[in-house]
């Protein structure tokens, strides 16, 4: 990430230096998750689909230990394979909103509140911004070479509500808590960064 782009990393520090945590990620850009994964203090385990695990790179992807997902459903080798990462001790990384888009973190889905709740880990939001800028491109899906990127990470919280609930309506009510979480840290990145 550092030979092809200007990545700038703040509050990198305030991501747990031991123990479970889940890393997310706002979304915009085809870039964002290889820039976390560079950019991260931990190696960090991302969700991602399993149309990208293709050929070399899919070797390669299972290789640095990231999780194969089929969105067509409830993937349940991706979800036990989510949860023995963070049970390891380990970082998992996902976009909550499930697929790139504007990157608000608008519409969550609730994977990311099941697997909080269901593994107590706390959720670390990270702004990446600057990816989709479009002024510049020599290769289109990519941002401009040698641009710069922010990579923000933010302070950890609980999704939970403290009860250890696991039923429909509590993962309901940690999606709301940490879409709230979620966004007000994307607005202070945006206000530190100046993006």
């Amino acid at each position: 990430m550092y030979g092809l782009w200007k990545p700038r990393v703040l509050g990198a520090w305030r991501v747990p230096a031991a123990g479970p945590c889940i890393l997310a990620v706002n979304h915009t850009h085809n870039i964002d998750g290889p820039m976390v994964m560079g950019t991260a203090p931990r190696p960090v385990h991302f969700l991602i689909k399993k149309e990208v695990f293709v050929g070399p790179l899919g070797r390669f992807l299972r290789g640095i230990g990231q999780l194969e997902v089929d969105r067509a459903g409830a993937d349940r080798t991706a979800i036990t394979g989510a949860l023995k990462a963070l049970e390891d001790g380990g970082v998992l990384g996902i976009f909550p909103e499930g697929t790139r888009g504007e990157g608000d973190f608008a519409s969550l889905r609730s994977g990311l509140a099941y697997f909080a709740v269901r593994s107590g880990a706390p959720i670390v939001p990270v702004a990446v911004l600057g990816s989709a800028d479009r002024a510049g491109r020599v290769i289109k899906g990519l941002p401009p070479l040698r641009s710069g990127v922010d990579v923000v990470f933010g302070d950890p919280f609980e999704a939970g509500d403290g009860s250890g609930r696991r039923t429909r309506k509590a993962l309901d009510e940690a999606t709301v808590r940490i879409q709230e979480h979620l966004a007000a840290h994307l607005a202070d990145a945006k206000r530190l960064t100046g993006r």
